[in-house]
This record gives C-alpha cells, sequence and structure tokens, in this order.
C-alpha cells in the first residue's frame, strides 16, 4: 500500500519502474501535466480502461491492450496517434516483477507504434478490491484536413470491408482462462491500426467510416454503424473470414464468432468505387493482409443488419444482451 501513498515509495516506483520502461523527455520532467507541442490540425481524443483476465495471454497482454487500444480508436477517426497518459490501478500484494513486466509491455507497445507516454498515475488500493493491475489510457492525435470518417457517413452502395480474420483475441483469452485446448494454438490479433489507416486514406481520403470491433465483436459495430446512419447491411456471411480454430471454439462453446471480440482488427466502409483500390492496399500492409469484401450498405431494412447464410436464407444480426465473453479487454 505505500506505493500509493505518493511518498517515497511512490516516487520510487515511478522513477524506477516506469520511466525506464517508457520514459521520454516530457515525462521524465515529472510535471503535474504534459505540454505538447502545437499543431494546426484538428485534435483527436480518447480515454479507455482495460481490466482484461488474465493479465497474459497468447499474443499479448494487458500492456499491449492499453496501448493498441487507445491507439486504435483515434485511429478510427483517422487520426495519427502522438502521445498517450497511462494510469495503473495496483493491487496490494501484486509482485513488483508482474508490474514491471506490464509496464515493460506497455513501453514496447507505445515504441512500436510510435507514440510518447507523456504522463501518467498510479493508484493501490486494498487487497480484495482489484485484480491485480487495471490500466487507463487516454491519447491524442491530429486529424488530417480534409478526412471526415464517422458512422453517419455509411451510405446505401458503400462495401463493407473487414482487415483480417476475426474472433482470435475473444478466444485466446478464453482458451487461458479455462484451460481449454482447440487442438491449436489461437493467438491475440492486438495490434496498432494506425499505419494501416494510413495506407487506405493515402488512396482516398474519402474513406466513410471505420470501426475497430473490439468488445461485441463485428456484430456489434455493423449493428451501431446501420444504427447511427439509418442505412441497412447485408452481409455475406460465407465471405467473412473466420479461422477454423475460432469457428470451432465457437460451435463447442456455443458462440456467435460475429459477436467475439478483435482487437487488431477493423472494419472499413467506404465508396463502390475506391473498394478495389483500397482494398489492394489493405492487403499489402502487414495488418491488413487478410483483408475481405463481406456485404455493403442497402436501402432496405434502415438501422438493421442482417447475415445471407451459405445455405441462401438470412438472419438478422442483433445486438447481444451483455458480452458474451467478460474481461476481454
Amino acid at each position: 500500500m505505500g506505493h500509493g501513498g505518493g511518498g517515497a515509495l511512490s516516487a520510487e516506483l515511478i522513477r524506477h519502474l516506469f520511466v525506464p520502461a517508457y520514459g521520454n523527455d516530457i515525462l521524465e520532467a515529472y510535471g503535474d501535466s504534459a505540454v505538447l507541442p502545437p499543431t494546426g490540425s484538428r485534435i483527436a481524443f480518447s480515454t479507455d480502461s482495460y481490466v482484461v483476465r488474465p493479465l497474459f495471454f497468447p499474443g499479448g497482454s494487458i500492456g499491449d491492450l492499453a496501448v493498441n487500444g487507445t491507439v486504435n480508436d483515434l485511429a478510427m477517426s483517422g487520426a495519427e496517434p502522438t502521445h498517450l497518459s497511462c494510469a495503473f490501478i495496483l493491487e496490494e500484494g501484486v509482485e513488483l516483477e508482474v508490474v514491471d513486466r506490464v509496464a515493460r509491455a506497455v513501453g514496447a507497445a507505445a515504441a512500436a507504434a510510435g507514440v510518447r507516454i507523456v504522463t501518467g498515475d498510479t493508484k493501490v488500493v486494498e487487497a480484495g478490491h482489484g485484480d491485480g493491475v487495471y490500466i487507463t489510457t487516454s491519447g491524442v492525435g491530429y486529424v488530417p484536413n480534409g478526412v471526415d470518417i464517422r458512422p453517419q457517413r455509411a451510405r446505401p452502395g458503400d462495401v463493407v470491408i473487414v482487415s483480417g480474420p476475426i474472433g482470435m483475441h475473444g478466444i485466446a483469452i478464453m482458451s487461458v482462462r479455462e484451460g481449454l485446448e482447440f487442438g491449436v494454438d489461437v493467438v491475440s490479433d492486438t495490434a496498432p491500426l494506425h499505419g494501416l489507416v494510413g495506407a487506405m486514406l493515402a488512396v482516398t481520403g474519402d474513406v466513410h467510416v471505420l470501426r475497430d470491433p473490439t468488445r461485441g465483436g463485428l456484430g456489434t459495430a455493423l449493428h451501431e454503424i446501420a444504427s447511427a446512419s439509418g442505412t441497412g447491411i447485408v452481409v455475406r456471411e460465407r465471405a467473412v473470414p473466420v479461422p477454423e480454430p475460432v469457428a470451432n471454439a465457437c460451435g463447442f462453446l456455443g458462440l456467435d464468432p460475429l459477436h467475439v471480440a478483435n482487437e487488431g482488427r477493423l472494419v472499413a466502409l467506404v465508396a463502390r468505387e475506391d473498394a478495389e483500390a483500397v482494398l489492394a492496399a489493405m492487403r499489402e500492409h502487414p495488418h491488413g493482409t487478410g483483408s475481405a469484401v463481406i456485404g455493403e450498405c442497402v436501402a432496405e431494412h434502415p438501422g438493421m443488419v442482417v447475415a445471407r447464410t451459405g445455405l441462401g436464407g438470412t438472419r438478422i444480426i442483433d445486438l447481444p444482451l451483455g458480452e458474451q465473453l467478460p474481461r476481454i479487454c
């Protein structure tokens, strides 16, 4: 508890654990706020909290999620992320080795994404009032002039593209949490996506909608877009890239892959005349090699998402009542 008291132990934790993990000249000023360089662009701002259990899982950790999740939220508005804040809430008794491992994952993920962590906070709660480590990150980024990406811009005729196989993060978490084996390792897809977005915007600055389908999965993201824009969306179920291990796991667990969480995927809506060029640019990027066209926006059934099944029928993709897999981010 002393490490959260604001005294010598707190200072030791900051100076000898967090700053070495992701230090820089702005952070090392030890101010109450970070002063960022001026810019003439529009500013995007986002915040999110991470309470995933377990802290470490195949393909990543809570530290990776804390950086990539906020970076991706900024990227979905077309912004280039630049600076993050990072606040840790630690449970009394968590080993400093665990905290150090998480902090270094945060630092490594920030370095890989090309962003700087410039301010933060640490609090400690009593044993039994937390779950090891919780993290909150906030971020700022700058939106290029002329870019207008928001769900209200979806319109009939737009093509729906997903950037790769879905469901891997949620199943990776479930496999280690419940000790399940599916015959092959399923690894989280956590990754920063602003580089992929930049490649798309280099083709056309008129990308209509971007979403990262995290909690609630692809189905929820599409439902939110349809609801906000008043358009209908039709998904060709067989075109959605679902890896065989994810499909098998979902069948075993009674889950819908369209509602399983992702952490390194995006769904994009673009004008039909731009779709081929955007898809090609996505497939050339390391985080978009598995990109695929999965559907389109229509004027019919506004606000609804409908899947065309492999048997020729249709089904409505609705919002789940609750999280299929709790504590996945």
